[in-house]
């Protein structure tokens, strides 16, 4: 099997010639609508009737949700979209009809009596979630009603793309995917936490690891995830699975042909709620324009790390999508699960290319985490950050500690331009994962004495080199924290 990393340098290039005409695409969006509403303002005291923190709202901020977002992320790359969906006669319905018309969508939205319009209430200070409220219900739509809305625009559209929030809408999924199929359009899904047998005959499914957790059980190896996707794909009779994985990436999984990886984008995680709308959207514009497959997931990888980095529900738009891909050419780095790396690693070395190891919890990434891997990365070719798991650096510097996240640790460290590869690993030491990627390198901070680095024995025993590299002083996070608390 070719190495993933192969595959997502190829992919990436070729994504990078040319940004595919999008207004070539019409794509017809069937799915459950939401409203999501912000209640934004500032907070400056605590209410005398419970501790909780008072919001005082100066503003009051109407985005589409749930597939009417991923009916606006279309149309802002510039395709065409139909939004096909049901909504109840009331304000949270107007509200969201004027949106998405004023955004240029065809709305062919059935207002059922008796039902409300799926409203998510956020409550928000400094850009920050205080509390959420979900006014919702289960509702089955009218099958009738929706394959009515279906053959009017069928024949026009180049795909259509089903967005299963779980609300009714897509009830009966089978029936939508048949009529769609009659008419010679591939389909799409995004689906919820369903059988994916609901979904049998459609062209790609889109899970996130959830979702595919929950068809497929828990896997333990790269390997396993594969084969069992391979084999939900020949029981569905489906082309593909795209698995979107957070800081692990996507991984396409295709009926025929290697499974191809697409690293994490290198960018700060703000908000991912509604990236796998962004995700979905893209890759079916994307496709009605005309571009591969492989080139369709690169795009939407791409537009994936744009709209996490943004607040809230939120869509990319033809021209940010441009101008992030002239903007930076170094795609096969990120945050990669060990598996990956071994395979990116060993691609690396067969171009020749010399590895660097370090490792360590960068718990609040510091002025001298910043300088020390800058100068680790000098050491070679390719720089490899291995990260202590939570579980790990909890037993290592006790209850309290990380302050970040792994995520978040893993995101700040793959958005360094001296890094090019992050993994977690859980044990205590980085012993296990040196042995198994057998770095040209080992590199440690100046805190450290040679004969106190983990791992120096075995990586001079195939002639690798193990380095201690200088010191920045006054710089530490053990200290940061405890300033912090003194505070």
């Amino acid at each position: 099997m070719k190495s993933l990393c192969y595959y997502q340098r190829i992919v990436l290039l070729n994504v990078n010639m040319k940004l595919p005409r999008f207004d070539l695409a019409r794509v017809l969006v069937i799915g459950d609508v939401m409203l999501d509403r912000y209640y934004q303002g500032v907070t400056r005291r605590i209410s005398a009737e419970a501790p909780i923190p008072i919001v005082d709202v100066r503003e009051v901020e109407d985005r589409p949700g749930a597939a009417a977002n991923v009916a606006l992320n279309v149309v802002s790359l510039g395709a065409q979209s139909t939004l096909i969906g049901m909504i109840g006669e009331d304000d949270p319905a107007r509200a969201l009809t004027t949106k998405l018309s004023s955004a240029g969508i065809v709305c062919r939205l059935s207002e059922m009596p008796g039902y409300s319009t799926t409203t998510k209430l956020r409550l928000v200070s400094q850009n920050q979630q205080m509390a959420r409220a979900d006014i919702e219900q289960y509702q089955p739509m009218d099958i009738e009603v929706l394959e009515d809305s279906m053959k009017d625009v069928l024949d026009a559209c180049s795909n259509v793309l089903l967005s299963d929030y779980d609300k009714g809408v897509l009830d009966d999924p089978q029936r939508v995917i048949k009529l769609a199929r009659k008419h010679g359009k591939p389909v799409f899904v995004d689906p919820k936490l369903k059988d994916f047998h609901d979904y049998q005959g459609a062209t790609v499914i889109k899970p996130n690891n959830r979702e595919l957790e929950n068809a497929i059980g828990e896997w333990s190896s790269e390997l396993e995830m594969v084969s069992r996707c391979q084999q939900f794909i020949r029981e569905l009779g489906i082309e593909a699975m795209l698995v979107t994985r957070a800081t692990k990436g996507m991984t396409l999984i295709r009926k025929s042909g290697d499974e191809l990886h697409f690293p994490a984008r290198t960018r700060p995680v703000y908000d991912a709620t509604g990236a796998g709308d962004t995700v979905i959207a893209v890759l079916c514009a994307a496709l009605g324009a005309g571009v591969t497959m492989a080139d369709a997931v690169g795009l939407a990888n791409i537009a994936a790390g744009l709209v996490v980095s943004q607040f809230g529900v939120a869509s990319v738009s033809g021209p940010e999508l441009r101008h992030e891909i002239l903007d930076e050419m170094d795609f096969d780095t990120g945050c990669m699960s060990r598996e990956q790396l071994v395979i990116a690693v060993e691609e690396a070395r067969n171009q020749g290319e010399r590895i660097v190891l370090t490792n360590g919890c960068f718990d609040i990434l510091h002025a001298g985490h910043v300088d020390y891997l800058a100068e680790a990365r000098n050491e070679g070719d390719r720089l490899v950050v291995a990260v202590n798991s939570d579980e790990s650096v909890r037993r290592l510097k006790g209850e309290g500690r990380p302050v970040m996240t792994l995520d978040h640790r893993m995101t700040t460290l793959a958005g360094l331009s001296a890094v090019d590869w992050v993994v977690p690993f859980d044990e205590d030491t980085p012993e296990s994962i040196i042995a198994e990627l057998k770095p040209d390198v080992l590199v440690k901070g100046g805190d450290y004495a040679i004969d106190q680095v983990v791992g120096a024995d075995l990586v001079r025993s195939y002639n690798g080199e193990v380095k201690v590299l200088s010191l920045v002083e006054d710089c530490s996070t053990s200290a940061l924290v405890q300033k912090i608390r003194e505070i």
